[in-house]
């Protein structure tokens, strides 16, 4: 090989090396799509893969054949098939799935999340918005501002987004008129102030003609501004914070043998190296660096966004969950928080009912104490609210069964981010922000009592029990609560009766029947049953008790094997006919509302501890079967 084709092949090699260095060195900018149905958002994503040269012949072949069979353009190419990827986005012309695309140019690279406009799928777009550093709003020039597109442009602002491009699209189908992208514009620049978006860049633009998309538009002669993809190309982002202090959840803890223990997560703001001191949080024990250790060996230090394994100089308790953070300056921990939040459940979300709570890669319990207001997307109003339905935001107190590790959610996204999970369904419920803890969650402190609930019990010679009668009105639960009590005390058992129409007497008499106080109702008379047996008590709560989820939360209270749900079962028809009381006649008649069996629901448990079906056993022998599984004779 002579000379020349040695320096020619170094020189190829030399060429490659380079690009690919400048391909890695280059930056990365996250932004969704979002606005209402029929804005273009898949559009302007497939031209603008489309413009930049970043799709293969084949995948230009197949998107020109699904025009022909799909598209939405009269046989011509439609480029939102490109990002509508499921058959049903394509058969209905709409997108539903958050569709992630990657592509990137000589400047940056882009992950761009196209977020669904339908109104149901308003929890889709929260997620593609949770990680974005920028939105593209898109409005169609024809319609102006929608009711979704100030929902989505709330939850960019909710979510932290605090720079928006707004895309006002379709402009060729209003002859390019200025004064309509100007009105327009003025209208989404005083919704943006009024949500604390501070940097709004606004072009309009044709994205299915290409107008104003990789270069100016001469249709748009009026326009000064930048094409979309320059000012993606160019739109400063920020650089993570200089000086924040170090912090990193754990989400392994790794020990493949007896000589190594180290905790594995990603750090998610400030830097770390061997020798600084941390603390563990929320537990609270300190110790320092060992060493950084990675899949390439140990590093000298390491920063935010970097996967690592941390080993410590001390065997410090920490586990999947806790927070690693910088001795100096560590995070606050509380249990309760202020949080702003967003409902996706199909069932509305009723204050006092339990969930779990996922942060970072902690999962705890926890609930709704109070709903503070909800608000009107369109004009942010604060409305009173006592109960949260689909796609509704609201600013709430929130209470958790542990404290955890905390950041507010403007200072850290990894930190104050948190989902709601249903406890039945483990279903994505809500998704929310925390804003600050609440005083009284640093301030009250759980005290030492020198007598607990084993010695109360000892000198009472029996074991506390919580029996849990749910069932029908009318299907006998007091009636066999109150059989039981009376053969109790007769063995000299120590017990106390809780009825659901004696405690509406005077604990709960300022509870009435809607969902939302059937919830608090049974969430007070838990806790009174929980103290009782912690008094040493057999205590049975004789209650309909409706929902199972506060069933469950009720069961949660007490440690395994001392609470028994026993299902009072009985027909609805057989309930009515022994309806003493006619208030299932007032509820047929429409003069009593809520009634459970009749407008409101009941929710049967699927595994009681007992089963006591009225129909083919008299009060008395239920009552002893009862006993009989408490084994105390």
């Amino acid at each position: 090989m002579s000379a020349a084709s040695t320096r020619s092949g170094d020189d190829a090699n030399a060429q490659v090396a380079a690009y690919l260095h400048q391909h890695e060195s280059k930056g990365l900018l996250r932004f969704i799509t979002c606005g209402s149905v029929d804005d273009g958002k898949s559009t302007l994503i497939g031209r603008l893969l489309h413009d930049t040269k970043l799709l293969l012949d084949d995948q230009v072949s197949a998107l020109e054949a699904d025009s022909r069979k799909h598209g939405t353009q009269n046989g011509e190419i439609d480029f939102a098939l490109l990002v509508d990827g499921l058959a049903a986005e394509r058969e209905q012309g709409i997108t539903i799935d958050v569709a992630y695309r990657f592509f990137g140019t000589d400047k940056r690279k882009f992950i761009v999340a196209d977020c669904p406009g339908h109104e149901q799928y308003t929890r889709n777009m929260a997620t593609g918005a949770s990680t974005a550093d920028l939105a593209v709003v898109l409005v169609d020039a024809r319609k102006g501002l929608l009711t979704q597109t100030r929902r989505h442009s709330y939850i960019v602002s909710l979510l932290g987004i605090r720079r928006v491009l707004l895309a006002v699209n379709k402009m060729d189908l209003v002859g390019y008129d200025q004064g309509v992208f100007d009105a327009i514009a003025g209208d989404y620049r005083a919704l943006a102030a009024q949500l604390g978006i501070d940097q709004v860049e606004c072009i309009p633009l044709s994205a299915l003609r290409g107008d104003n998309m990789i270069g100016r538009s001469p249709a748009m002669p009026w326009y000064a501004g930048p094409a979309l993809l320059e000012h993606l190309e160019t739109v400063d982002v920020g650089a993570a914070e200089v000086g924040a202090d170090f912090r990193m959840p754990v989400q392994w803890v790794c020990r493949p043998n007896q000589d190594f223990r180290g905790f594995a997560g990603t750090v998610v703001a400030g830097a770390v190296a061997p020798g600084d001191e941390v603390v563990v949080l929320p537990g609270g024990r300190r110790s320092r660096v060992a060493r950084v250790v990675t899949a390439d060996g140990d590093l000298t230090a390491a920063g935010e966004g970097q996967a690592i394994t941390l080993t410590l100089a001390d065997e410090v308790d920490a586990s999947r969950g806790d927070v690693i953070a910088a001795a100096a300056n560590p995070l606050e921990v509380a249990d309760q928080f202020a949080v702003h939040l967003l409902w996706m459940g199909d069932e509305r979300l009723l204050p006092g009912r339990p969930y779990l709570l996922k942060i970072g890669a902690r999962t705890v319990g926890a609930s709704v104490t109070e709903i503070k207001h909800k608000v009107d997307v369109n004009t942010q109003e604060f409305l009173a609210a006592k109960h949260l339905e689909l796609n509704e935001v609201a600013y709430c107190n929130l209470h958790l069964d542990q404290p955890v590790a905390f950041a507010p959610y403007a200072a850290n996204r990894a930190l104050g981010g948190f989902i709601l999970i249903d406890r039945q369904s483990n279903a994505t419920v809500a998704a929310g922000t925390l804003d600050f803890a609440l005083r009284r969650a640093g301030n009250i402190h759980w005290q030492h009592l020198d007598v607990d609930q084993a010695t109360r019990a000892a000198i009472k010679h029996q074991q506390p029990r919580c029996l849990w009668f749910t069932g029908l009105s009318g299907a006998g639960k007091s009636t066999i609560a109150n059989l039981v009590e009376k053969k109790l005390l007769a063995m000299g058992r120590h017990t106390y009766l809780l009825d659901g129409d004696n405690v509406r007497h005077g604990l709960n008499k300022d509870l009435g029947f809607t969902d939302e106080d059937r919830v608090e109702n049974i969430r007070r008379v838990a806790e009174v049953a929980r103290l009782m047996t912690d008094a040493g008590l057999v205590v049975l709560v004789s209650f309909i008790s409706p929902f199972r989820a506060e069933r469950e939360m009720a069961r949660a209270l007490f440690p395994p094997g001392e609470f028994l749900e026993v299902h009072v079962d009985t027909s609805l028809a057989e309930a009515e006919r022994r309806d003493v009381k006619g208030l299932y006649a007032k509820a047929r008649r429409g003069e009593l509302r809520n009634f459970t069996g009749i407008d409101s629901p009941y929710e049967a448990p699927e595994a009681p501890e007992l089963h006591l079906d009225t129909a083919i056993a008299d009060p008395a022998s239920l009552a002893d079967e009862v006993v009989r599984a408490l084994g105390l004779d």
